[in-house]
C-alpha cells in the first residue's frame, strides 16, 4: 500500500508541475520552483484531497510547501506514505 501510495503522490506532483519524478525530492519547494504560484498549489492541493480522500485543514493548506513536506502531512491524516 504505501509504494502505492508513494507512486500516485509522485504522479500528482507530476501531472500539476509538468516535471519528471527524478526532480522529486526535497529541494522541490515552493521557493525553488518557479511553477509553484497559488493557482498550482490549490490544484495540487484539490488533487491530493481527491485522490487520497482527505479534507486538509487550513493550516496544512498553507504551510504544504514542499514534496518531502507534503507526505509527513499526509502522515498526520493517517495516509500510509
Amino acid at each position: 500500500m504505501r509504494q502505492r501510495n508513494q507512486n500516485k503522490y509522485a504522479e500528482i506532483f507530476q501531472s500539476v508541475f509538468e516535471v519528471e519524478e527524478k526532480v522529486l525530492d526535497g529541494s522541490f519547494n515552493f521557493k525553488d520552483v518557479e511553477k509553484w504560484d497559488s493557482l498550482t498549489h490549490l490544484t495540487l492541493i484539490g488533487e491530493l484531497e481527491a485522490s487520497f480522500d482527505v479534507m486538509f485543514e487550513t493550516d496544512d493548506i498553507l504551510h504544504f510547501g514542499g514534496y518531502e513536506n507534503g507526505k509527513a502531512i499526509l502522515r498526520k491524516y493517517g495516509i500510509d506514505i
